[in-house]
C-alpha cells in the first residue's frame, strides 16, 4: 500500500478491509481482536499511528516504530498469543517526521483464529470487529476438513445401510446415460467400492448422504434434510399461503434431486426430451443452468451444520441457500475455474451420471440463466451460509405468479368440465369398471400407455392429450390419471390441490420402473 493509497482510504469514511488504531508508545490491546477478524475473514491492512477524531482520521505517529514493529511481529511468529503461528508483512510510513506502521494480515487458510480459548474468535463485520457466535465458530472448524470430511468412513455401517431402490436407479441412469462408464457391469459390492459409495466394507459419509437408507442417514448424520418450498409471493409476509409446495422429507441425497429438477420444470422453459434425466447432453435450456445449480448445490452443502439446506421458489426468484461459505471471494467465481467441491465423492456421483459439467465449469451454465431469461443470478455468502438466486425475467414472473390463483384454477375446471359432460357418461361408465379393476390389479392397458407418454417429463392434461391423442380430457382424467394416482404410478405436482391452474403428472419411482 503506497503513501497515497493509505491517504486515499483515510479520507473515506467507512471500510471493511482496513483498521486504524493509536498506538503512540505501545500496541493497543485491541489490535489483537483486528489481527483475529482479519484472520477469519478476508484480511487487510491494519495501520498504527492514527488517532480518530469523530469521523476524521489524523497522522499523529508513533514513537518507537521499531520497537512496535517487532512487538507485533514476535506476537504473531510466537504462537504463544494465538491458537496458530500467524505471519503478517509490515510497511513504514513517514508524514512531515511522523512514523506510521501497516500491516497486512492475510486470511488465514485453517479457521478458526482465537487466543486463548475459541470464545476469543473474532470476524469483521461492517468496519468493525466482533466476537464471532458459537454457530459462526464451529462452521469454520468444520471447514477445516472441507472436501475430506464427506470422503471418510462411517464406523459401524455397511452396504446393507443403502437405500437399494435409489442406488438401482442411479445405477440404471448411468448405464442408459454413460454406458461406455468403467464399473457399469460390476457385481454390487465392487461396484460401490469403485465408486468411493463405500471403503473397505464400510459406509463413506459421501455414500450414505447420496444413497443411504433413511433411518442409517439420520442416525450417522441427525441434521440430514434438504428443504423445497414453494412460496405464492415474493416473501412469506406478501404471500396469501404460507406455501402452496413443500417436498416430503426424502430418504438421501439421490431422492431429493429427482424430485426438484422435476418441480424446477415448472418454473421454467425446458424441452421435452424421453430421456432418464429429461435433458440431453447438449441441452442450453433454463432447466439446464437450474440443473447446474441443483448440483452445486447438493455437492458444496455442509450436511453436518444444524442449519438445512434450503430452495425457496418465490414468484420472482428461486433461491438455493446452503449451509457453509463459498471458500472462494465472489469476485473469483465467475473468473477463475475452482475445482474442489465440499464433497467430492457426491459431485463425481453426478458427473458419472452425466448429470453435471467438467469440474470448475458449472459456473459458466449457471450463468447461463442470464442469456435465457433476462434475469440475474446473484451470489452471497456469510461465514456460516452461501445463496444463489436465480431472478426470474418478466415472462416467468408472470408465469410463476400465476400459479398461486387457485379462483383461476377453479374457473378453469369448472370450464372444462361443463365442456366434457356430453362425453362423460362414456368416460364415467368405463371408469366405474376401473374402479373394480384396480381392486384386482388387472386393469393396466390405460395405465401403461400413460406412464410411457409421460416417461421422466412433467406433464399438463393438455399436454397429454396431445401426445395420447384422446379428445376429451375427461377420459384422460378418469380412466387414466385417476386410477394412476391411486396405485401410486403418477405423482400431481401441486398434490394438495388438484385444480390448480398449473396442475402438472410425473411418474413416481414405482411408475418410472413400468415406463417401457
Amino acid at each position: 500500500m503506497s503513501k497515497e493509497e493509505l491517504l486515499k482510504r483515510l479520507s473515506d469514511i467507512e471500510w471493511d478491509d482496513f483498521e486504524c488504531k493509536e498506538a503512540l508508545n505501545k500496541l493497543p490491546d485491541s489490535v489483537w481482536e483486528t489481527v483475529s477478524a482479519f484472520s477469519n475473514t478476508s484480511g487487510d491492512w491494519i495501520v498504527l499511528g492514527i488517532k480518530q477524531n469523530g469521523k476524521r482520521f489524523d497522522i499523529q505517529g508513533i514513537n518507537d516504530g521499531e520497537k512496535l514493529e517487532s512487538d507485533f511481529l514476535n506476537v504473531l511468529h510466537g504462537g504463544q498469543k494465538f491458537n496458530m503461528r500467524l505471519t503478517a508483512k509490515g510497511q513504514k510510513y513517514d508524514f512531515d517526521g511522523k512514523t506510521v506502521l501497516a500491516f497486512h494480515v492475510p486470511s488465514s487458510p485453517i479457521k478458526p483464529i482465537y487466543s486463548k480459548n475459541p470464545s476469543n474468535t473474532f470476524i469483521r463485520s461492517g468496519s468493525g470487529d466482533r466476537r464471532a457466535t458459537e454457530g459462526e465458530v464451529m462452521a469454520m472448524m468444520r471447514d477445516q476438513a472441507f472436501g475430506s470430511k464427506s470422503e471418510t468412513t462411517v464406523k459401524g455401517t455397511s452396504i446393507s445401510d443403502l437405500n437399494m431402490g435409489s442406488l438401482e436407479t442411479f445405477r440404471n441412469h448411468v448405464a442408459f446415460e454413460n454406458p461406455e462408464f468403467l464399473y457399469n457391469g460390476l457385481p454390487l459390492d465392487e461396484y460401490c467400492e469403485k465408486l468411493n459409495i463405500t471403503s473397505d466394507g464400510l459406509l463413506t459419509y459421501a455414500g450414505l448422504l447420496m444413497f443411504g437408507e433413511r433411518d442409517a442417514l439420520r442416525h450417522n448424520v441427525p441434521n440430514f434434510w434438504i428443504d423445497y418450498i414453494e412460496v405464492p409471493g415474493t416473501s412469506y409476509s406478501d404471500a396469501s399461503v404460507r406455501y402452496t409446495y413443500r417436498m416430503p422429507e426424502m430418504d438421501n441425497i439421490w431422492e431429493a434431486y429427482r424430485v426438484i429438477v422435476q418441480r424446477l420444470r415448472i418454473y421454467c422453459d425446458a424441452p421435452y426430451k424421453a430421456l432418464p434425466n429429461g435433458i440431453g447432453a447438449e441441452d442450453n435450456s433454463q432447466l439446464y443452468a437450474l440443473r447446474e445449480g441443483l448440483i452445486n448445490f447438493c455437492a458444496h452443502a455442509d450436511y453436518f451444520s444444524p442449519m438445512h439446506p434450503t430452495i425457496r421458489v418465490y414468484s420472482d426468484r428461486i433461491e438455493f441457500q446452503n449451509p457453509g461459505r463459498f471458500m472462494f471471494p465472489l469476485d473469483e467465481l465467475l473468473t477463475k475455474i475452482h475445482s474442489m467441491p465440499r464433497n467430492p465423492s457426491i459431485i463425481k456421483f453426478f458427473r458419472y451420471a452425466k448429470l453435471s459439467e467438467n469440474a470448475g465449469y458449472g459456473i459458466d451454465k449457471m450463468m447461463r440463466w442470464q442469456q435465457l431469461t433476462g434475469g440475474k443470478v446473484e451470489f452471497d455468502t456469510t461465514l456460516v451460509s452461501s445463496t444463489i438466486t436465480y431472478w426470474f425475467g418478466k415472462r416467468l414472473s408472470e408465469q410463476a405468479g400465476e400459479q398461486t390463483s387457485e379462483q383461476a384454477g377453479e374457473q378453469v375446471n369448472a370450464t372444462d368440465s361443463q365442456n366434457d359432460n356430453k362425453e362423460g357418461a362414456i368416460a364415467s361408465g368405463i371408469a366405474s369398471g376401473i374402479a373394480s379393476g384396480i381392486a384386482s390389479g388387472i386393469v393396466e392397458g390405460p395405465i401403461q400407455q400413460l406412464v410411457n407418454v409421460i416417461r421422466e417429463d412433467v406433464c399438463t392434461i393438455s399436454q397429454l392429450q396431445t401426445r395420447l391423442g384422446i379428445q376429451t380430457k375427461r377420459y384422460i382424467r378418469e380412466v387414466m390419471l385417476k386410477p394412476a394416482i391411486v396405485q401410486g404410478y403418477v405423482l400431481r405436482a401441486f398434490p394438495d390441490k388438484p385444480s390448480h391452474p398449473k396442475q402438472r403428472y410425473y411418474l413416481s419411482e414405482k411408475g418410472l420402473k413400468l415406463v417401457k
